[in-house]
C-alpha cells in the first residue's frame, strides 16, 4: 500500500513566496519572518516555512536567481505558509494587512522582486 494521498478536492491553501535579501541582512529578516509568522499563526496559519538558499544554482534560460534579479551579495529565500483553505487565508491576510505589526515592520528585501502566489494543495504524500 503506498503512502501517497491524492485528493480531489483541496485540503489546505498554500501561499508561497520567493525573494532576494541581502546575506547581510540575515538576522533582520529572521526578525521579520518571526513576526510575521506569530501573526498568521494567530489569524489560522497551520506552518510558516522560512528557507535560507543554500544550493540555488543559477539556469540559462530560468532559475530563481534569475527570476528574483538575484544581485551579489543576495541569497534566495523560499517560504511558505500553509492554511487550512483559501477562505481562511483571505480573511487572514486582510486582518494582516490592517494590523500595526505589519505596518510597524521593515521590510528587510526588495519587495519589487518579491515573486508570490497562492496555490490549491492537489497531492501531499
Amino acid at each position: 500500500m503506498s503512502d501517497v494521498t491524492i485528493s480531489e478536492t483541496p485540503t489546505t491553501y498554500v501561499d508561497g513566496f520567493v525573494c532576494p535579501v541581502k546575506a547581510e541582512n540575515r538576522d533582520a529578516y529572521l526578525k521579520s519572518a518571526q513576526v510575521t509568522a506569530t501573526l498568521f499563526k494567530e489569524l489560522g496559519a497551520l506552518a510558516v516555512v522560512e528557507n535560507w538558499g543554500d544550493d540555488v544554482p543559477e539556469g540559462k534560460l530560468t532559475s530563481l536567481p534569475m527570476a528574483v534579479k538575484l544581485e551579489a551579495g543576495e541569497v534566495v529565500v523560499f517560504s511558505w505558509v500553509v492554511w487550512p483553505s483559501k477562505e481562511v487565508r483571505n480573511t487572514a491576510w486582510e486582518k494582516a494587512q490592517a494590523d500595526p505589526r505589519m505596518a510597524e515592520m521593515d521590510m528587510p528585501f526588495d519587495g519589487k522582486r518579491l515573486i508570490y502566489g497562492g496555490f490549491q494543495t492537489i497531492f501531499t504524500a
